[in-house]
């Protein structure tokens, strides 16, 4: 078995035995990515050189000692590039500092190694909007990998990463992990810091771990988690040993199913995989609980207010003058900044600007914005409500398997629509993880993986950690 495909926990072991060195893992990982990525494409750009410099400096008594991780390319890595998937930023922008979760990661003893590609400014749920290449699905490479972490869980699922990290704003880590066959986990607003994430929207945003095994996961988020004074969103609250609880099982754990989320326009197939999923740990003790989030239905909607109009504001430095690249014809100032970031910005993204703009504008504003806000903290409420009568709330991560790349071509609203399982977490802040529930036959004979999505409260990613490992044991 090639070392890139094995979990965390087991290289350690071998590396604490010196059975294997750090260096022998980090070839493995840039021996995979030679062989994958020109059909996948998962990965932007990597450093070997660096990355191999720093294995034979790693540090093996910390807890990520010597393991490689990749890193989605809008996450800040000292010294290399954070491109975003756009033009704007491409050979345009080194990053000077690392984010805190690059950060973290290397006082844990990690090696970063690889960007991966994802959609631009992460808007979308393909990685078909990624301004610099296509990342195609390790299982059908006729199919997009999900987005905007696509080149994260491409990568983690073809075997050319142990793990990466990713950005999750409406779903970002869930689908491509669900669509892709990883583990992919969301984590609570505020228990990861976003400085040096380079912001979406940033009242949803969060960074999250793509893995191979429950385990995995509970270890890079306990590395990654914990108060940052350089976010001020990011919460003063301890971190616990997550790996610690894994193992304790699902007896009396009361599990919520929304009637909402296995309703119209879920594949019969994927309700299957989940609905199955759940008898299975119903006969592991836990308890099945129905319940009604009837918010639901409005989530896509004010999702697509008011993470547009965060993009608006955030967006508003790439201007080729403190960001990007620069085209200047000569015709002044003005003319500068709309020739840069039209040639800048790819459609979606164009989109995703004027849709923010429009609803931030004089006489707009309350009609549209101000009335999403209520409805988010409807939302918040709805899910409070939900929590005091269930631990966890079980439902899929997708309408359906991942389609054929170009299929949503002209038609972004078929890809919004398709987030509707993911976007309520963000909006209301809490955690949720996808974790793999098996396999649905396609149209062309190929078996297409479907995650499982488990949400819990906010901070309490311990209890889906254990009902997904749970899951992962016995299914």
């Amino acid at each position: 078995m090639s070392l890139a495909t094995q979990s965390i926990t087991a290289l350690r072991q071998q590396l604490t035995a010196g059975q294997i060195t750090s260096r022998d893992i980090v070839e493995s990982v840039a021996a995979a990515i030679d062989s994958t990525n020109d059909s996948i494409g998962a990965y932007l750009s990597r450093d070997l050189d660096r990355a191999l410099a720093a294995a034979d400096a790693a540090d093996l008594s910390l807890p990520l000692g010597g393991i490689p991780i990749a890193m989605k390319d809008n996450i800040n890595v000292q010294g290399e590039p954070c491109t975003c998937g756009s033009k704007f930023l491409q050979n345009a922008y080194l990053s000077p500092y690392d984010a805190t979760a690059s950060r973290k990661l290397k006082e844990s003893g990690a090696i970063l190694f690889g960007r991966t590609n994802m959609d631009e400014f992460a808007m979308g749920s393909s990685t078909e909007n990624s301004a610099l290449q296509v990342t195609r699905n390790p299982h059908d490479l006729d199919r997009i990998p999900g987005g905007s972490s696509g080149g994260s869980a491409a990568a983690v699922a073809a075997g050319a990463a142990v793990a990466a990290l990713g950005s999750d704003t409406g779903g970002s880590v869930r689908q491509p992990a669900s669509h892709c066959g990883v583990v992919g986990l969301k984590p609570s607003y505020g228990r990861v810091s976003r400085y040096g994430l380079v912001a979406f929207a940033s009242s949803l945003d969060q960074i999250g771990p793509l893995t191979n095994s429950v385990e995995d996961a509970a270890l890079l988020l306990e590395a990654i988690a914990g108060a940052d004074p350089r976010d001020s969103t990011c919460l003063d609250q301890p971190v616990p040993n997550y790996r610690e609880s894994l193992n304790k099982g699902v007896k009396g754990t009361r599990i919520g199913l929304p009637a909402e989320y296995f309703g119209e326009g879920l594949d019969p197939a994927v309700r299957e995989r989940i609905e199955s999923a759940a008898k299975a740990l119903e006969a592991q003790g836990a308890e099945l609980v129905e319940l009604s989030l009837p918010f639901t239905k409005h989530a896509v909607a004010t999702y697509y207010i008011i993470a547009p109009a965060e993009a608006s504001s955030n967006l508003s430095r790439f201007d080729g003058v403190r960001y990007g690249n620069r085209v200047d014809k000569g015709t002044g100032i003005v003319d500068m900044y709309g020739t840069s970031r039209a040639a800048g910005f790819g459609a979606e993204v164009k989109r995703r600007i004027i849709l923010g703009t429009y609803v931030l504008s004089s006489g707009y504003y309350d009609a549209y914005y101000t009335r999403a806000q209520k409805v988010r903290t409807l939302i918040q409420q709805e899910f409070q409500s939900a929590f005091q009568k269930v631990d966890a709330i079980l439902a899929p991560i997708s309408p359906a398997p991942a389609r054929k790349i170009g299929e949503a071509k002209g038609d972004p609203l078929k890809d919004y629509l398709a987030d509707i399982y993911t976007i309520s977490a963000n909006l209301a802040g809490v955690c949720a993880i996808s974790v793999p529930a098996g396999t649905v036959p396609s149209d062309n004979g190929k078996h297409l993986p479907v995650g499982l999505q488990l949400i819990g409260p906010h901070l309490a990613e311990e209890t889906i950690l254990r009902i997904a490992k749970t899951w992962e044991d016995i299914r």
